[in-house]
């Protein structure tokens, strides 16, 4: 019987032909030697029966490889917990890999999820290093085909092993994972029940933003350069300036776009010291702070935010080399191969350049950019958008781009979509803000009320702080009396800029 579970997992990677399977229920056998029949099969099916450790319940893990096309090599694992709670659970990778770890599974495995995951089409776990993309399947299998593969295959084999069918299909994910959250919902709207998509890089502005900004910073031979005690004095001033404005001064600024505070404040007015900026910084801070628009209107450099100064150097070349740790965000080595030309950080235009990486032909499949999610809507469908307002990587701009497409394209289905921006939170995690927030939880109260939230409740790991995120474009205030950490003292109210 187990055999025959792993043949057709094989056939599923071969053919893409569910029609062509055994929908009926089998008998399941769950437990250690029901996951010990697992093995095997055309794919040579791994399974090994993990037994419940450090919080994470016990389950049968299953690895194997699907190839869907000559090239194409998709790993994926799915892991089964004894206690299911009827529900599937897919999960997206960060960067330019995929994430089959059992750290990016345990939460929803100690919330009772059968969990799908894939390594995106290639084995390498670096974030940033995309040189597998010479082959020209493997980036087809990260841009769209392993997720969705993973998903289709995932649910026939969760089926048999646990012998029913699921009740409810969920997909989480952020940053690359957000971008493979959108594009289900826009490629293959029947995957899921509803989606979790936080900090999408869902286009390759992300890309050309972080090449941008380095050549910002990097202007006048690096004298628009910044040392952390230089990023701390611009954090400073625009937390002096906009800090309170929600009733609160805790460091975070809750509505960084109606923040105006100019850097020009701090110029120098003779030589640089620790308490003032140079001319080429004040330039070069204005500049990211407005971002920068290509020839046809879109952005080739996302703005940043005021208040996250401090943060920017994980994703920018903020001392004014040129380069960052991220290589532009992965563009440098994907750029020969997708252009056909050497990559130049220091010559990289908003304009030519720019246009060539956006109407690539790997951009055509990469970029989950659709706004009409209406197969999806149709279908019950809902969509929770995040983004941390101190974002260095992906823009929180960009994704409030995107939420006004949606609302535009889709304004029957107003009430399956929700966005959230969540003050002072850096790239998926990290930060001043409160960073920690349920969104499975979240979602799947969603789906059982048929109400979207109207605040997600966000804490600290340490739970020195705690917050409520209004769904957009709301923005949370506080009273002016009471614990600022007692989310009934903040109203959602609305933002003077959506």
């Amino acid at each position: 019987m187990r055999l025959l579970a792993t043949t057709a997992l094989a056939t599923l990677a071969a053919a893409c032909s569910p029609a062509a399977m055994d929908t009926a229920p089998r008998q399941a056998a769950i437990g250690p030697d029901g996951c010990a029949a697992m093995r095997g099969g055309e794919l040579g099916a791994r399974a090994s029966w993990v037994e419940a450790a450090d919080g994470t319940p016990a389950f049968c893990e299953v690895a194997a490889t699907l190839q869907p096309a000559g090239g194409s090599n998709i790993g994926v694992v799915y892991r089964f917990p004894a206690d299911w709670n009827g529900k599937l659970l897919g999960l997206g990778g960060g960067g330019w890999a995929g994430n089959v770890t059992l750290m990016a599974a345990s939460e929803g495995l100690q919330k009772g999820y059968a969990t799908l995951q894939t390594d995106g089409g290639h084995e390498g776990t670096s974030v940033w290093d995309n040189s597998w993309a010479a082959n020209p399947q493997a980036l087809t299998d990260f841009s769209w085909r392993a997720v969705h593969e993973m998903t289709v295959a995932g649910k026939r084999l969760a089926a048999d092993y646990y012998g029913r069918e699921h009740e409810r299909a969920y997909f989480q994910g952020c940053s690359t994972g957000g971008r493979m959250a959108l594009m289900e919902a826009q490629r293959f709207p029947q995957d899921y029940d509803a989606i979790i998509a936080g900090a999408p890089v869902y286009t390759l502005q992300v890309q050309t933003s972080a090449v941008l900004r380095n050549k910002t910073f990097a202007a006048d031979n690096g004298a628009g350069g910044f040392s952390a005690a230089d990023l701390q004095l611009a954090k400073d001033a625009a937390l002096r300036a906009c800090d309170a404005d929600d009733g609160a001064v805790d460091g975070i600024i809750a509505d960084p776009r109606a923040c105006t505070w100019q850097p020009r404040t701090l110029q120098c007015t003779g030589e640089k010291t620790a308490s003032c900026l140079a001319p080429a910084q004040v330039t070069a801070l204005q500049s990211v702070y407005e971002g920068a628009r290509a020839p046809d209107g879109s952005w080739a450099m996302f703005p940043m935010s005021r208040g996250g100064e401090t943060g920017w150097s994980l994703f920018v070349g903020t001392a004014g080399t040129g380069e960052d740790a991220t290589g532009g965000g992965g563009l440098g080595g994907l750029y020969p191969v997708v252009i056909g030309k050497p990559f130049s950080a220091a010559d990289f235009t908003a304009d030519e350049d720019y246009l060539a990486v956006r109407r690539s032909d790997f951009a055509e499949e990469y970029e989950a950019k659709n706004p009409d999610l209406s197969a999806f809507f149709e279908r019950g469908g809902k969509l929770l958008l995040w983004h941390g307002e101190n974002d260095p990587g992906p823009s929180p701009v960009g994704s409030t781009d995107y939420a006004r497409q949606v609302l535009a394209a889709n304004p029957e289905a107003a009430g399956q979509f929700a966005y959230y921006l969540l003050p002072g939170v850096e790239h998926c995690r990290g930060g001043p803000g409160a960073d920690v927030v349920d969104t499975i939880d979240a979602l799947d109260q969603w789906m059982e009320t048929g109400s979207a939230p109207d605040r997600l409740i966000g804490t600290k790991m340490d739970r020195s702080l705690t917050r409520p995120h209004c769904a957009w474009p709301n923005v949370a205030r506080q009273s002016g009396s009471g614990d600022v950490n007692d989310p009934s003292t903040w109203q959602c109210v609305p933002r003077q800029q959506s």
